[in-house]
């Protein structure tokens, strides 16, 4: 999450990120199962001194 928001400079639906989490490729769970936008929820909950939530979007905090 961190790497996509901040190559991308702009903020990212959950929807999205794990979108793109999955198709690059930039974490791969152990039993091999995709991502889920639940997964992007969870970690922004318990970083919440690392992320801000825009609307819909995820942001990186400044």
């Amino acid at each position: 999450m961190v790497y996509l928001l901040s190559t991308e400079g702009r903020g990212m639906s959950a929807e999205t990120l794990a979108w793109e989490i999955n198709s690059r490729r930039l974490h791969v769970r152990k039993d091999g199962t995709p991502v889920s936008v639940s997964q992007i929820w969870a970690l922004f909950f318990k970083y919440p001194e690392m992320f801000v939530r825009d609307g819909k979007l995820i942001r990186l905090m400044v």
